[in-house]
């Protein structure tokens, strides 16, 4: 893998990076913590990076006070040092944000940017939605397309695309949420649990983290924990609990020309699950490194999932090894993968065997402490770096003719 950076020649002006973060999700929490760290590893003697914040009620913001974690959330006070924009999606090359509130005299002045650097995480944001807005508006991106973000945000449907490309996955079943309330009959449960046997663990479909994850022993188990599923899911998928549980997470790029791996890392937790608060609250203050050729690290575990005590680079048997790195390659190829997703297997300590479990499109901190540690170190801010070229050959590659109808095609008379 190349750490070489682009030189300075590419960029004969600092492109500007719009990081978006926030969003109408269970985890907006997460996600501004994310981006914040983003802001900070962004090398800004290529970039002019700026954060675009989206609020739980869907309101975009812009603003210098939105680089600082204390200015969250915005009260009435901190309300009047942003501005509320929205997107340009007229499909000019190049984004634009348009300030919703006008100046009494003329027009508000556009704020553009050439690429814009999702920061998400879950439902908005990671599933393929924001994604999908960007390709309409012609803006190039950072990470998964729109196609693989939804898909993989997915964990039915990813569960039968693992299955499609021979990959080991665990058997699972769905409970759909009703038309009316949150609960559902326990026969209605037992008969499709029926093939798992108990326990079993339920969470949600579409959610990341560890939001709404529970072991259950029995339908009734199961029946009390649905609301909670189904306040922000619209399904539930169900699987067999593992015994001597075993955690494993790899990341996968291209965004350095071909497809690698990054460190493996295997979480470790007191509980036989990880909760939410655990896994992204469990303390630790991150500090910035030196910056030296251009390049930034991170000295210390910090907030998000960077807090997460885990064991980088286990020693664990080489064909799993072997297996965990070209199982994750296998499904980033297939899916026409790009950015750096994180792919997190679950296995029996004793038996040896394991299953990839979910795929996170965005992962907390975008994973870079398992780039740090790969075989061939990356860091953050080189990584980030290659992101941002990655989006701008995309867009590229992407590109149609002002008109897109073929002359064949035309049905309607073009001016001139």
């Amino acid at each position: 893998m190349s750490q070489t950076k682009s030189s300075n020649s590419e960029f004969i002006n600092r492109k500007r990076v719009a990081v978006f973060f926030g969003g109408r999700s269970p985890e907006h929490d997460v996600s501004v913590i994310s981006g914040l760290q983003v802001l900070q590893a962004m090398d800004q003697g290529l970039y002019d990076a700026f954060p675009v914040y989206i609020a739980p009620n869907g309101a975009w913001y812009v603003g210098d006070i939105l680089r600082k974690r204390e200015s969250y959330m915005l009260n009435t006070t901190r309300m009047a040092e942003v501005t509320e924009v929205t997107l340009d999606v007229s499909g000019v090359r190049g984004g634009a944000l348009i300030p919703k509130k006008q100046p009494l005299f003329g027009s508000a002045k556009p704020i553009p940017f050439d690429v814009a650097l999702p920061s998400f995480h879950g439902l908005y944001g990671e599933d393929g939605n924001i994604q999908g807005l960007f390709e309409l508006a012609n803006i190039p991106y950072t990470g998964m397309r729109t196609k693989a973000s939804s898909l993989l945000m997915d964990k039915v449907t990813t569960k039968h695309f693992l299955k499609a490309i021979d990959i080991p996955t665990l058997p699972f079943a769905v409970l759909k949420r009703p038309e009316e309330g949150y609960l559902i009959p326990e026969d209605e449960i037992e008969e499709k649990l029926a093939p798992l046997g108990y326990p079993c663990i339920i969470k949600p479909s579409h959610l990341g983290s560890s939001i709404g994850v529970a072991k259950v022993n029995n339908a009734q188990e199961v029946k009390q924990c649905l609301p909670a599923i189904f306040e922000f899911d619209d399904s539930a998928i169900v699987e067999p609990f593992v015994e001597n549980l075993v955690e494993y997470n790899v990341a996968v790029s291209n965004v350095f020309g071909e497809i690698t791996t990054s460190a493996i890392e295997r979480p470790k937790a007191t509980d036989e699950l990880l909760d939410f608060k655990q896994k992204y609250m469990s303390g630790g203050e991150g500090k910035l490194g030196d910056k030296q050729s251009g390049t930034k690290t991170f000295s210390t575990a910090s907030e998000g999932m960077l807090s997460l005590t885990r064991e980088i680079n286990p020693k664990i048997a080489q064909e799993m090894d072997d297996n965990i790195r070209s199982w994750a390659m296998r499904l980033f190829d297939a899916i026409d993968g790009s950015g750096a997703p994180r792919i997190d297997f679950i296995g029996n300590s004793k038996t040896g065997e394991i299953w990839m479990n979910e795929v996170n499109p965005c992962p907390g901190s975008f994973g870079y402490f398992l780039w740090e540690a790969a075989k061939d170190p990356v860091l953050f801010t080189d990584y980030l770096s290659a992101m941002v070229l990655q989006a701008v050959k995309i867009n590229n590659a992407s590109y149609l003719p002002a008109d897109p109808v073929p002359v064949d095609a035309r049905l309607l008379k073009r001016a001139g």
